[in-house]
Order: C-alpha cells, then structure tokens, then sequence
C-alpha cells in the first residue's frame, strides 16, 4: 500500500466518522475504530517458497453508548465511503436496539475530546517483486522454513467528543526457523521499518553457527539450580509475563497482580528498569477509546515500582487518574533498561550453565505468589568454562519473578534487541519489545 493511498483510507474514514457521528440522537455517544493493513505475506518451508500473496483488510468498530449502557459491533472496512456509510448506518441502528437489552454499567466511561493526533511512519521496505531474491539466497543449503509479513498497517479512532487519531507505519517481519538433519532448530525474527540486507545476512550468518552448534548429541541435565544466560528473545518472553496482570493496577487493586508485593515494599533488583516508551512509534500511544499513554511512561526503576497501568475504566472504579492503558492494561510498548554485560563476555561470564535462546509455554505455577512455569526452546547449551560443550535436551523451569528479576539478576546486556510482536491472527500485530539479554544465578530447572 503506497501512503497516498493511505491518505485516501484516512479521508473515507473520517468522512465515514463524520456521517455517523452527525446521524446521532440525543445523548447518544459514539467511539470508532480502525484496523487496517495491506501486507504482502510469504511462507517458506525447506528454503523455498510454498506461499505468497497480498491481503488487504480493514475493520471498523463501533462502541455505542447510551443511558450508561455500551453496545458493540463490527464490520469490514472498504474504503468505499458508499458501502461503508451503508454499512455503518445499519450496524448503528442494529447497536441501538441492542443497547436498551444491557444491564446498566456503573464505570462506563463516556468519550473526550483530549487532542487529536497524527503519526506516519515511513520506511523502506522490500518490494514485492525483490522480497523473494533478499531472503533466501542466504538461506541455501539449509532446511529453513518461516514467515515474512511487510506493509502498512493502520490504526485509527475518532469519537462523538470530537477527537481523531490516525496511526499509520510501514513495518516487517521475518520469523523464522533453521533445522538440523535431527530436528533441532535454530529461531531467529529480523524486523523493523526499514530492509537492511547486510544486517539480515549477518543475521543469518549467526543463526548458521548456532545451526552447527546444535547438530551434535544432546547433553542431558538434571534438575537443579543454574546460572542462566536469557538472550533478548528469552527475556522477552519473561518480560511478557508482566503483562498478565503484573503491573496491572486493576490486578493490583483486587489481588490478582503477580507483583503486588513491591506494594508491599517488596524491590527487585536495582539493574532493573521498565517502561513504557512509544517514541519509537512501532505502536499508536493511543488505546481503544482513543485515550493516549504518556510518550514515556517508567514503570520499575531500580527495582522499584514506580507507575502501574491504568485505564478509564479503573481510574472510574477505584477514583484515580488514568495514563492511557488499554483495557487489559497489558504492555503496549515495553522497554527494559541495558547494562554492562558485552556480547564478547557472555560465555565467560556464565563460567558453567546455561544459555538459553528462546522460551515456551510459559505461565503462571502460583500467579500471587510471583511464581512463573514454561520451557526452554531452539537454541539453548549447557556452558562449561565459558565455552558451548552441547546443546541441551528440554527443560521445564518454574522460578518467581522476585528471583529472577530480584536478587539472582547478576547483569544485563549493554544492547537491546527489539523482539517483534509477530501474531498474524485475525491481523498483523504492532510493535513488540526492547530488551536485553540477562544473566541470573540460580535458576530454578524442575525437569
């Protein structure tokens, strides 16, 4: 999708916003989402292409609220102001009739007009017809199989109040897997906003030397404790656990937060710093009523918990100010601090333990009390003296987060890398997290 033709969706959608806002009655008040993308998508298996193709797609959705009642409905956007008017005007007449049938909501928070906003974010992707000749030659002699999705994707709201927002970027991913004659596997993803060949072929070169590394007998361990090594993509997958009602302050409130004891005057560790931090605009600041988070928002400093998450709705509830969380007051743009730790010094730094690439299956094995389960995944050796002996056979860990992200958190990585959100389910997914690798002692490993 070129981004005059964005331009052109931005004025179907206003005008559709438009219509509709002015076709209201009464006290009736009205919120109007956008999602679309036109994405180019290619499926690779055994470093050839089994699938390739475009999906352009929208949806509206439309948040009725009257006499503290809130009715939703969706359908799809076309860009075609005359089918979407005809579209938008007979689910809004269907919300009507719904609305009256709904038990009366004592937080319904009604739209406000607190600024609108306009963000485009422009990059250099690959052009469809070159996408296919960057990517795999690299990817010869070698059993590789992924995903690649790129193109605009677009968010977009506007409200009886009178507010708008719109939200457009150019972005892409590839999320893939290399694969040892054993079936081991190698995963790596290689995003951004903007195609940089030589990056990804130093990418790919990386993933090649892991591929090696695996492809010998695997070592077994045994249950214990163990200094960890966590790359970016395994911190990321811990750090997301946080989004499960971890920071949360409607969690917090109703004891269901697996943090609530750095309420109690529980720290973790000082290396540790979190935060909100939309600057890097891979996600609209805004949430799904058109309210925006701070540019920056310091969650943990120092191991202390400094903000929480906290939508309308809570803020209503518990009467408190809100910072422009969504409704799951889940991270949206997650940015962990980076330490002292250097690339060159990892396997010197873990001696003898582990170094683990990726995690999986993670959950909560006692959700108050901190406690997290999962997996290790692809990639991950057993150290010995500061040097890769054997890939290991899966482990399943269940540690709490007090631990690893408390006292055993001995450092961080002096880089982050930025670990995509790569779902593609019902929609391509925004943004993803700024992380660095971590080093914790003790690592609690249970099978």
């Amino acid at each position: 999708m070129s981004f005059q033709h964005s331009e052109a969706l931005e004025l179907a959608f206003n005008q559709l916003s438009s219509l509709l806002i002015d076709g209201l009655k009464g006290d009736e008040n009205l919120s109007i989402e956008l999602e679309s993308e036109q994405s180019h998508f290619i499926r690779f298996n055994a470093a050839k292409v089994r699938q390739s193709g475009m999906v352009a797609d929208g949806t509206i959705k439309l948040r009725l609220i009257h006499n503290q009642r809130t009715a939703f409905a969706a359908f799809p956007f076309t860009g075609n102001l005359a089918v979407d008017s005809a579209a938008g005007l007979e689910n809004l007449n269907y919300l009507r009739q719904e609305v009256t049938q709904l038990p009366e909501d004592p937080y319904i928070v009604l739209p406000e007009n607190k600024g609108s906003s306009r963000e485009i974010y422009t990059g250099n992707l690959l052009a469809p017809d070159q996408a296919i000749s960057a990517i795999l030659p690299a990817a010869q002699n070698v059993d590789f199989t992924g995903i690649y999705a790129a193109g605009v994707v677009i968010r977009a709201n506007a409200n009886s109040a009178g507010q708008q927002h719109w939200f457009a970027t150019d972005s892409f991913f590839l999320d893939y897997s290399m694969i040892t004659p054993s079936e081991k596997a190698v995963k790596g993803t290689f995003a951004g906003k903007s195609w940089d060949q030589e990056q990804y072929q130093t990418q790919i070169e990386v993933s090649r030397t892991q591929l090696k590394a695996l492809d010998v007998p695997a070592k077994a361990i045994l249950p214990g404790r163990y200094r960890t090594y966590f790359a970016p993509a395994a911190t990321a997958a811990l750090v997301d656990m946080f989004s499960w009602g971890a920071v949360s302050e409607s969690s917090l409130r109703q004891g269901g937060s697996a943090l609530a004891k750095l309420r109690q005057g529980k720290k973790l560790s000082s290396h540790l710093h979190l935060q909100e931090n939309f600057s890097r605009g891979t996600v609209p600041r805004f949430n799904e009523l058109g309210e925006t988070a701070p540019e920056v928002l310091p969650l943990i400093e120092k191991g202390e918990l400094v903000n929480t998450l906290v939508n309308s709705r809570t803020a209503k509830e518990y009467n408190i100010v809100a910072n422009g969380a969504n409704s799951s007051e889940s991270l949206r743009a997650p940015e962990v601090g980076t330490g002292s730790l250097k690339s060159e010094d990892i396997l010197q730094t873990i001696g003898t333990g582990l170094y683990l690439s990726n995690l999986h299956y993670l959950n909560w094995s006692d959700r108050t009390g901190g406690r997290i389960t999962g997996m290790t995944r692809y990639a991950c050796f057993w150290v010995e003296n500061g040097e890769i002996v054997a890939p290991i056979e899966n482990l399943r860990f269940d540690e709490s987060l007090y631990a690893c992200f408390g006292d055993n958190l001995e450092a961080l990585t002096n880089f982050p890398e930025f670990v995509p959100e790569t779902s593609t389910y019902g929609s391509r997914q925004l943004g993803g997290s700024l992380v660095p690798g971590m080093l914790v002692r003790d690592f609690t490993f249970t099978l």
